[in-house]
């Protein structure tokens, strides 16, 4: 991945905030910044040079990890070197993520860096994380298809009895089996009226004939997410859950169209929401469209009726409505799509129509 090349688009977007440098702690953006894996790193990045600092355990990781930046090792504290690197490079204005940097963290700089004043500056670098280089997106390419290989097997080892966390288990040792470097998250299985709460951790439910069955998980690729959910039916399912998974495919599909280059995602939020709303279950669908992913599982741009976000070429996106009825049950399908100039690429291959085992 072209690190050189991530930084100085960083570099471009500096002026804007007016400072000569910024401070990076985010881990998910020093790596993006610098390819750094370990779990303690903060680069400074400007115009007049970069700096890598980490502690002792890093030494030799981060000489290796990032070659092409000058490295610091600190063991009391890192203000005190921030400060040095500041007078070496002239750095008179130094920016810092004001959405990472702790207060403690904050008076520790202003007390080591007289001199320079310190610019709190928010998102530019996630900004540059949204829209996807090839690289990334053959990571995330796969994870999903680690996913996709995973849900398929379980499909065939679900039986009366098992519990949600054994489904939960087999979800997470098929996905390692298939090549994936770990897991996106804990992955969420609910069974019947479990399925009502979008969000259920799993428990010893033991799955019965006519369960409806959510299965929300994702795996990982060299750090990269991939995000997906399906509900199925084991065995009869109720007409009522029929026609909840009906309308909740019908309201990802108009979302899934909405998607393109350019497009708003409060727009596209929309475009899902009103499905949903029409067909009287408008206070049943509680949360956002979706979110961005990559590095993290949930990142922007965000989906929600007030969101802004424009949505660039190569960002990768989920579409995830939901209906969710207390005592009855809940329905989610959740699909990650790449933004493209004309409309979006669905990248998970399981089908999203209603699988009835």
């Amino acid at each position: 991945m072209d690190h050189r090349l991530r930084r100085a688009r960083l570099i471009d977007r500096l002026s804007d905030p007016g400072v000569d440098a910024l401070l990076v702690t985010s881990l998910p953006n020093v790596r993006y910044l610098t390819g750094f894996t370990g779990s303690n790193g903060q680069a400074m990045i400007g115009a007049r040079g970069g700096t890598f600092f980490t502690d002792g355990r890093y030494a030799e990781q981060s000489r290796r990890e990032v070659p092409d930046l000058d490295r610091v090792t600190y063991s009391e504290g890192i203000a005190g070197r921030v400060h040095e690197a500041c007078t070496a490079a002239g750095i008179e204005r130094l920016g810092f993520e004001s959405s990472n940097v702790t207060h403690a963290s904050w008076r520790s700089l202003v007390e080591a860096c007289a001199g320079v004043e310190l610019v709190p500056v928010d998102s530019v670098v996630e900004r540059l994380r949204w829209a996807k280089d090839l690289e990334e997106l053959d990571a995330i390419d796969r994870a999903q298809d680690a996913a996709d290989r995973a849900f398929e097997s379980v499909l065939d080892r679900l039986v009366v009895g098992m519990t949600e966390r054994q489904v939960a288990r087999a979800l997470e040792d098929g996905m390692r089996h298939a090549g994936a470097d770990g897991l996106s998250f804990e992955s969420i299985v609910a069974f019947g009226e479990n399925a009502a709460e979008p969000h259920h951790e799993p428990n010893h439910r033991a799955l019965e004939e006519g369960d409806v069955v959510k299965l929300d998980f994702g795996a990982l690729w060299q750090r990269y997410h991939s995000d997906m959910t399906r509900t199925i039916s084991f065995g009869a399912l109720s007409a009522e859950l029929r026609k909840l998974h009906d309308v909740v495919r019908e309201a990802q599909q108009a979302g899934i169209d909405a998607v393109r280059a350019g497009a708003v995602a409060g727009d596209v939020d929309r475009a899902a929401r009103t499905v949903i709303d029409d067909a009287g279950y408008g206070r049943n669908f509680g949360h956002g469209l979706g979110h961005g992913i990559g590095l993290e599982i949930h990142e922007g741009p965000r989906f929600h009726p007030a969101s802004d976000h424009v949505l660039p070429t190569g960002a990768v996106v989920t579409i995830e409505p939901g209906i969710y009825v207390p005592g009855v049950g809940g329905v989610r399908i959740e699909d990650m799509v790449e933004v493209t100039d004309d409309g979006c690429r669905v990248i998970p291959t399981s089908t999203r129509e209603l699988i009835e085992l």
